[in-house]
């Protein structure tokens, strides 16, 4: 993750202590930089105790747009531990000339989004919500995950291919060819890591059903590293 290199080695932030965390939902996550902890803390009070006995000063919040609880339980945790927060969020994508974006404001929005049955769909979201489409058991779903499924899936029809981004568009047009992708279902989380997949669609005129980002009680938020590290420099 891009702050994390900031902070690492000879970056912009070399010699001052952090601490990297993942949620531990990867088996095999990028490695960082920093010090790593991996897994949950326990909800608010969790977090608030892991800060306090920490130590911790500031808190950059660079989760996925998506991860609405955990960036909820940020807000709350640092305001009681009185702790300084910064979120580092990624610009949001935004539909460009040829795009066919149909855009959702949830999971059951763009479940409800596709076709009853015939569908061919690149259901990019990775593996926390699949069940949602289980309701659609007429599609056939393209999934494309970090790690291999441990348990069967709870989709009647998919396919899975295991790979780990960042994508390049040319890449993600031949994925979609050669599974003969109808529509591609995609959270807007922003960034050029996951943009591929967006360009090969409107090459291919493929409609998108595109989710929102859900929303995250107020704070403050910066768009780049730079900015970032600035924060820090001067919180």
């Amino acid at each position: 993750m891009a702050v994390a290199e900031a902070w690492g080695g000879a970056g912009p932030g070399a010699g001052r202590q952090a601490v990297f965390s993942y949620a531990g939902r990867t088996a095999r996550p990028a490695s960082q930089p920093l010090p790593c902890r991996i897994g949950g803390f326990g909800g608010v009070a969790g977090l608030v105790a892991y800060l306090r006995r920490e130590a911790i000063t500031h808190v950059v919040d660079a989760t996925h747009p998506f991860a609405a609880q955990m960036s909820a339980n940020a807000v709350a945790a640092c305001e009681e531990a009185g702790v300084k927060l910064l979120g580092y969020e990624r610009p949001e994508w935004i539909a460009r000339p040829g795009d066919r974006w149909i855009r959702v404001a949830d999971m059951a929005a763009a479940v409800a989004a596709l076709p009853e049955a015939g569908a061919r769909v690149f259901l990019a979201i990775g593996k926390q919500h699949l069940s949602a489409f289980s309701t659609r058991p007429g599609n056939h779903y393209l999934l494309r995950l970090v790690d291999a499924p441990v348990a069967p899936l709870p989709l009647a029809d998919s396919c899975v291919v295991v790979a780990r981004g960042p994508f390049d568009a040319a890449g993600d047009e031949e994925l979609m060819r050669s599974h003969a992708i109808t529509h591609v279902v995609a959270k807007n989380a922003g960034g050029s890591g996951a943009q591929a997949k967006l360009v090969a669609a409107r090459a291919l005129g493929l409609p998108v059903v595109m989710m929102d980002r859900p929303r995250i009680p107020s704070r403050q938020v910066r768009g780049s590293v730079a900015e970032v590290m600035s924060w820090l420099d001067h919180a």
